[in-house]
C-alpha cells in the first residue's frame, strides 16, 4: 500500500472535512486524511491502483464540495 502526502489550500475546518469525506469514497483509496491545520492531505492508496489516476478522481471529487480547494500534486 503505498502512502503519499499532498500540500492543499483549503479555507475552513468544515470544507476540510468534506473534502475528506469525498476521497474516502473514491475507489483505489484505502484511507483518506486531511489536516486543515497543517494544510495537507494525506492518502493511502490500495495495491493494484496507480495513485497518479486516482488522485485525479480525488481532485475531481474534492472539486465538486470545495470549489475553491487546491490540492497540489508536484
Amino acid at each position: 500500500m503505498k502512502k503519499k502526502t499532498y500540500k492543499i489550500d483549503v479555507d475552513c475546518a468544515n470544507c476540510a472535512n468534506l473534502m475528506e469525506d469525498a476521497a474516502r469514497k473514491i475507489e483505489g483509496v484505502a484511507e483518506a486524511t486531511v489536516n486543515f491545520m497543517l494544510q495537507k492531505m494525506i492518502i493511502k492508496f490500495e495495491e493494484n491502483y496507480d495513485p497518479e489516476q486516482v488522485m485525479q478522481r480525488v481532485i475531481k471529487a474534492c472539486k465538486k464540495v470545495e470549489p475553491d480547494c487546491e490540492i497540489h500534486v508536484k
